[in-house]
């Protein structure tokens, strides 16, 4: 059941209740039929008795007689289903209906001339419902006590209830189908404010938005509230260990500039040895230095940041071009016009301008820089005529300090902080050895511009 939607759960709830609800009114309605049904008999059993009893006489010989029985047929076709008995002291008249078959009367005790109503066995073995009377005869014929009683087989009235229960059960199955219908289609436009929460989270992931709002019905709200409550706290943690990292970063600056001036001190001291290697040291720490200053400040691009990829091209190859491994090597550039992914202007030049500049320090005598539009986003491609890379380095070389040049100077932190920059702004950062040529491929992929929020519902309309 946990992994039923929604959707699922409360329609199948509701299915269920429908159902059960119908079942439990046919159930009820049947019950009701029946119990009008034998109300009903009961009143036209009455209506019969009360005809056998006014229509009782005596015969020439003084016996009682009924001249004129009821004029229903079937008290005349023997087990016809309806049958009428007078029972008296030493006489027993009864209908056609009967053949000879005698109605087991009970004895209602005091002659009264009250309707009882009984359940008695019948001459085909089924039960009738009987009406029955014990009244005291009038002087004019013989002022006897007589028990009279009217009965029709129960089997009729059964087959009433049954009738209706079947010509009911059409109707009850198409409400069913409709309220089934409308159940789902109230589940729908209930949740329909859910599906906007996911929208509106996943707008804020892609930074089209910063916050839920309140545009929520009532329920939902508070949910919405919260949420925003919590994105805010995060964004206050953030901010508050991003300003500590840079404070860091920034009181570790001085104290470098203090090994620097140490360092000048012995060098001027003839401590050449020394010297250089406190510089070596203080070099590497500055670059870290420099690499949290980086991070930090990568935290603190706005989700929305976008920029068009071919300016950042272009301005970072002007300057690659004017040191000495960027003049020797023949740049070939593609980056379509309006190229535009969500990256900050200056990430995107700084993660460039290591990879551009690494690609100048390892190229023999080309390097192709091209851009495309992706499905996602958009792609740029590095690739280089140099050596490449040997295949057991390709999924190190991008960690914090892999180097291919060992015997170089540098910390191998260029490559990481791009990758690292890359993979902030929602991209991925590959390298692969270019097929049937010499050199190598850096592939950038980054996501595509997040819309504005008015213009995103106008696309969604």
């Amino acid at each position: 059941m946990k992994r039923w939607s929604l959707h699922l759960r409360l329609f199948a709830a509701g299915a269920a209740s429908v159902i059960a609800a119908l079942a439990l009114a046919a159930l009820g309605l049947s019950l009701l039929f029946n119990a009008h049904i034998e109300r009903s008999a009961v009143a036209d059993l009455t209506i019969q008795l009360d005809q056998v009893l006014a229509g009782l006489d005596l015969g020439p010989d003084g016996a009682l007689i009924l001249p004129e029985p009821p004029g229903d047929p079937r008290f005349k076709r023997p087990l016809g289903g309806l049958y009428w008995q007078v029972g008296a002291p030493g006489l027993t008249l009864r209908s056609r209906s009967l053949w000879d078959y005698t109605l087991p009367l009970p004895d209602d005790g005091a002659v009264d001339g009250a309707i009882h109503v009984h359940d008695l066995p019948g001459p085909t073995g089924g039960t009738l419902l009987a009406v029955a009377r014990h009244v005291l005869l009038p002087a004019r014929l013989g002022g006897k006590p007589v028990m009279l009683a009217v009965a029709m087989d129960r089997a009729d009235l059964t087959a009433e209830g049954r009738s209706f229960v079947q010509d009911m059960t059409p109707y009850l199955a198409l409400l069913a189908g409709f309220l089934i219908v409308a159940g789902w289609a109230q589940v729908a436009i209930g949740l329909r404010p859910l599906a906007a929460v996911g929208a509106r989270v996943a707008a804020i992931r892609s930074g089209a938005s910063t916050r839920l709002g309140e545009e929520f019905p009532a329920e939902v709200r508070p949910l919405a509230s919260e949420v925003d409550a919590l994105i805010a706290a995060r964004e206050a943690d953030v901010e508050r260990a991003r300003a500590r990292a840079a404070d860091l970063a920034h009181g570790l600056k001085t104290p470098l500039q203090a090994l620097y001036g140490e360092a000048g001190r012995l060098r001027d001291n003839g401590d050449d040895e020394p010297a250089g290697a406190i510089e070596e040291i203080a070099g590497v720490m500055h670059r870290h230095v420099d690499r949290e200053l980086t991070r930090a400040r990568i935290a603190a691009r706005a989700p929305a940041a976008q920029c068009d990829l071919a300016p950042v091209v272009t301005r970072v190859l002007s300057v690659i071009r004017r040191t000495p491994e960027g003049q020797r090597i023949d740049w070939v550039v593609t980056v379509p016009e309006r190229l535009v992914a969500r990256i900050d202007a200056d990430d995107l030049t700084e993660a460039l301008g290591a990879l551009i500049e690494n690609a100048a320090r390892h190229a023999r005598t080309q390097v192709t820089i091209a851009g495309r539009r992706t499905a996602d986003g958009a792609m740029l491609v590095l690739s280089d005529d140099g050596p490449g890379i040997p295949g057991d380095r390709l999924t190190t070389l991008l960690a914090r300090g892999a180097r291919l040049d060992t015997g170089g100077s540098g910390s191998g932190l260029g490559l990481s902080i791009a990758a690292e920059i890359i993979t902030a702004a929602g991209g991925t950062l590959t390298l692969a050895n270019r097929a049937g040529a010499a050199g190598l491929d850096v592939a950038l992929t980054l996501p595509a511009a997040p819309l504005p929020r008015d213009e995103g519902r106008a696309a969604s309309a």
